[in-house]
């Protein structure tokens, strides 16, 4: 495999040991003025340099947060058949065994190439649904941790980075993915067309991986270019199994980009100035208001904006129709007990006009991830949704409750309630055959970013998700992501995500 010579043919390994070198003198360097400079020779700057200095408390508190949470996801990702299907492909078109670089999260020590590995670990952090997601839209950590472990592991023991270095990286890819957002008022929406994570997900993936490996400013600028063409994957996929591909090949496009780059690939250097660029992506695409805006800015967008962790494995969106379902349940077991569907009139759901998340009757645990219809259903008769929910092959013969009070559903789009995760709300009514009707609203899940999920529930839902590893591993993981810090090794969290 090309990627196996790399190590040998490169002065990678060299690059990574200047890093802390560059980062000392780059307060010295004078900083491209936005005024006189483009939008991709800015960011390809500010990748180059970006390092510990940048992160506030709150950027790396909220960061770590954010690295536990998808180690967690990505570790139940990888015991489901479609991590299984993965693995096969792998073993298939590559190589796995306890002798190649990578490690594959949740196996007995399986490895394979950096490239794979990224594609695997990051497929598996998207394969439920349970990753975190950002406003304008995106799940920014899937793409980048996977990547950024996979890299570590392949350089070679003496130039391993610190989790210092993973944590600043990390970051980077982040600050990337946020600033290509908001150059289109589109993005704010929830997506129709295009799925944000292959696009500006592939773009951090790709600027975390050269931020780590210490590129020049220029290879910065053809790691971007390269990584602009690999980007974009069509919204139709949601709600099937490719849709979590789209998470996987952005975190493995992204490394290749900055691996290629380093090896001296070019691309176009005004590859985000362009609208026939990463322009294409979006039709209201403006990268001078991005540099208006990063005349002012001061802080990282991480820093102003933090992310939505998600407490039910499925699309973000969800989660309003879920809460509000939850409190729907609450009011009628106060007086009626458990809720009986035979006894339903009908069920309302107002929510915002999306056609890919109006699924009446799913036919997939997949299909079922992105339905208001199911989600709202499940909590209503259950009290709860986890990821033992979606587990069905027949919804007809073994949900049968549930098919009774999915016929009895329906959505309403109210023209004041935009698809925008930011301002959305879910309003839920059950009306009862003897016309009694019982309601409410959510306007933030918890979880959200302005409702942030709190430090113990996080580590609860990480000890969840990573049930499969020795308890050890599990404590030892917590207390490593609690640091990131210089003294550690990327080796060292990697290679407690074996089982």
């Amino acid at each position: 495999m090309m990627m196996g010579k790399f190590v040998k043919q490169s002065n990678t390994g060299l690059k990574v040991l200047q890093r802390t070198l560059h980062q000392q003198v780059v307060a010295k360097v004078p900083q491209n003025n936005p005024r006189e400079t483009s939008l991709s020779s800015w960011t390809a700057q500010h990748i180059s340099d970006f390092s510990s200095k940048q992160l506030s408390d709150r950027v790396t508190y909220r960061s770590k947060r954010m690295i536990l949470d998808i180690l967690g996801v990505g570790l139940i990702g990888s015991t489901t058949t479609f991590s299984k299907d993965m693995q096969h492909f792998a073993e298939v078109t590559d190589r796995i065994s306890n002798h190649e670089p990578a490690i594959i999260w949740g196996t007995n020590n399986r490895r394979t190439g950096p490239a794979m590995a990224a594609y695997i670990n990051g497929s598996n952090c998207h394969s439920m649904d349970f990753d975190d997601t950002w406003h304008p839209a995106t799940h920014p950590s899937s793409p980048i941790l996977p990547a950024l472990l996979a890299l570590a592991d392949f350089l070679p023991e003496r130039y391993r980075p610190s989790l210092q270095d993973i944590l600043v990286a990390f970051n980077c890819g982040v600050q990337i993915q946020g600033i290509l957002l908001r150059c289109s008022s589109q993005s704010k929406n929830i997506p129709n067309r295009l799925h944000p994570p292959a696009i500006v997900g592939v773009m951090g993936s790709a600027a975390a991986s050269a931020n780590l490996l210490g590129l020049s400013p220029k290879k910065c600028l053809h790691t971007l270019a390269i990584a602009a063409s690999f980007a974009g994957a069509p919204m139709a996929n949601a709600g099937t199994l490719t849709k979590p591909l789209h998470a996987g090949k952005s975190a493995r496009s992204g490394l290749e980009a900055a691996l290629l780059a380093d090896k001296g690939i070019e691309g176009n250097e005004n590859i985000l100035d362009m609208e026939s660029g990463f322009g294409a992506f979006y039709p209201d695409y403006d990268p001078q208001t991005l540099l208006d805006e990063v005349r002012v800015s001061e802080n990282l967008i991480l820093h102003n904006q933090d992310i939505a962790i998600k407490s039910y494995p499925c699309h973000l969106g969800m989660h309003w129709a879920i809460d509000a379902s939850l409190q729907v349940r609450k009011q009628v077991s106060e007086i009626y007990g458990e809720l009986d569907v035979n006894f339903v009139r009908s069920v309302e759901i107002f929510a915002p006009k999306s056609k890919y998340i109006n699924r009446p009757i799913p036919n997939t645990e997949h299909e079922a991830r992105h339905s208001f219809q199911f989600t709202a259903g499940s909590a209503l008769i259950e009290g709860m949704v986890s990821p033992d929910t979606f587990k069905f092959h027949d919804i007809v013969q073994e949900r049968k409750d549930l098919y009774t009070l999915l016929r009895k559903t329906s959505i309403i789009n109210p023209d004041n309630n935009k698809p925008c995760f930011d301002t959305m709300f879910v309003d839920v009514i059950v009306t009862l055959k003897n016309g009694e009707k019982f309601s409410a609203r959510c306007k933030e899940p918890y979880g959200h970013w302005r409702r942030p999920m709190k430090d113990q529930d996080l580590k609860n839902k990480f000890l969840a998700n990573s049930s499969l590893l020795p308890v050890f591993n599990q404590a030892k993981i917590i207390k490593l992501v609690s640091k990131m810090s210089a003294t550690h090794t990327s080796s060292e969290l990697s290679n407690l995500m074996s089982t």
